[in-house]
């Protein structure tokens, strides 16, 4: 049985998140920035056709929104990541297949239905818009690389009606012949550069390409790209992926920290978050790097790291904390303005395979329920355990000045009802 791919992915997702608790914004330009209001990094249709670029400082492109009335959000990733499990979870009612692929995105296996494959995918976007309020597009085809590319067609055709269906070989060719090379799945700037200098400039020429020439050229990555142009899968779907090789939370802070408190109490914080990452992906790290910087922009730029290697690999965030204190007091310098600081745990395992040392002093079996314990009540409560070296004010932390209401996951922040 051949496979086919269909890619689910979500429109304009952090644009879309706002405008589904905010009717008012449907047709509006909308634009979502980064930490501490820095950046673009999401834009609705109407901000894109005003020209506004993405990853532009905020300041740049001030002067338009301001002349357009563009609705300007600061990342609401409580919200977000909410939404985007319930997408997920919708998406999984229509196949038992399903791999998630990123915030807004999800391969499906489709294989064996019995059904109009558009047909179907135009039930996945109506299913989704109505549970979910996220407009989303389907694209699907006999592998990954051209389910990407029948999504790209489902976003840009209005004929297609956010569902484009690749399965037909006549049609297929017709398509690639309109695809630039440069936007086929895997393929870099480097690799468009080569491929173009060789005379290949639209995905058909490269799935016509010479095998051999491009094994020689671009190695296995390369010859999987012409094999899934040509309709043989080789990337599976990954419903049990990787465990990851490392775990990092960093920010930039919301202004600049000259005091060795400060900078304990921004590391301690990572520390938290990353603790709560490990254990929820039943995880323990035995090596963390520490790093701060100053700003890049000015004269005398400071950056520094510092790795400490734990006795016995641990998900406890109080002894991540007492790590992360113990490098900060290598790392700081007086005198200096900085910017970011941030945490790196490798060496990850799973949880049910550390391996014990003999001369540990920790009590494993409390300390694991202490932990199981404080993640049971931070999930319930609107303002979680904080531990006591984050910090009461933290003057540092990262700035969302225009931040919607975490509409989904606070009680005190439920949409008003005129």
């Amino acid at each position: 049985m051949k496979e086919i791919f269909a890619l689910v992915d979500c429109n304009n997702f952090y644009a879309s998140c706002e405008r589904a608790f905010n009717p008012r914004l449907e047709g509006r330009p909308i634009v979502v920035l980064s930490n501490n209001d820095g950046c673009v990094v999401a834009r609705s249709n109407e901000a894109k056709a005003l020209g506004i670029g993405m990853g532009v400082p905020a300041f740049e492109a001030e002067k338009v929104m301001e002349e357009n009335n563009v609705e300007v959000f600061s990342s609401n990733y409580a919200l977000y990541a909410d939404m985007s499990s319930r997408v997920m979870k919708t998406l999984s009612s229509f196949t038992p297949d399903m791999e998630v692929y990123s915030i807004d995105e999800a391969f499906l296996n489709l294989a064996g239905f019995n059904c109009s494959l558009a047909d179907y995918g135009g039930k996945i976007c109506r299913t989704v818009k109505k549970w979910t309020g996220i407009p989303v597009t389907v694209g699907i085809g006999q592998t990954k690389t051209l389910s990407k590319i029948a999504n790209r067609i489902a976003k840009k055709s209005g004929k297609a009606d956010g569902v484009q269906d690749l399965t037909d070989a006549a049609f297929l060719n017709e398509i690639l012949a309109k695809t630039a090379v440069e936007k086929i799945w895997t393929v870099g700037i480097k690799t468009t550069i080569k491929l173009k200098r060789a005379g290949i400039e639209t995905a058909l020429d490269l799935q016509k390409a010479d095998i051999n020439w491009i094994r020689q050229k671009f190695g296995v990555v390369g010859v999987r790209t012409v094999y899934e142009l040509r309709g043989i899968s080789c990337y599976p779907l990954e419903q049990n992926p990787p465990v990851k090789k490392s775990i990092a939370v960093s920010r930039s802070f919301g202004k600049p920290v000259e005091s060795i408190e400060g900078l304990k109490e921004s590391v301690a914080s990572y520390c938290s978050r990353a603790g709560e990452k490990l254990r929820q992906q039943g995880l323990a790290a035995g090596l963390m790097t520490v790093y701060v910087t100053t700003s890049r922009f000015i004269k005398n730029r400071y950056f520094n790291s510092h790795a400490i290697e734990f006795p016995t690999a641990t998900s406890d965030t109080m002894e991540l904390i007492r790590g992360a204190l113990f490098c900060i007091g290598k790392l700081y310098r007086s005198g200096f303005a900085f910017k970011k600081a941030g945490i790196v745990l490798n060496g990850l395992v799973s949880e049910k395979r550390i391996q014990g040392n003999l001369f540990d002093s920790v009590d494993r079996e409390k300390s694991q329920r202490l932990m199981q314990a404080v993640d049971a009540v931070n999930t319930r409560l609107n303002c979680p355990l904080r531990w006591a070296a984050e910090g009461l004010n933290q003057p540092w932390k990262v700035k969302f000045n225009k931040r919607s209401y975490r509409y989904t996951t606070r009680w005190d922040e439920l949409p008003p009802v005129a």
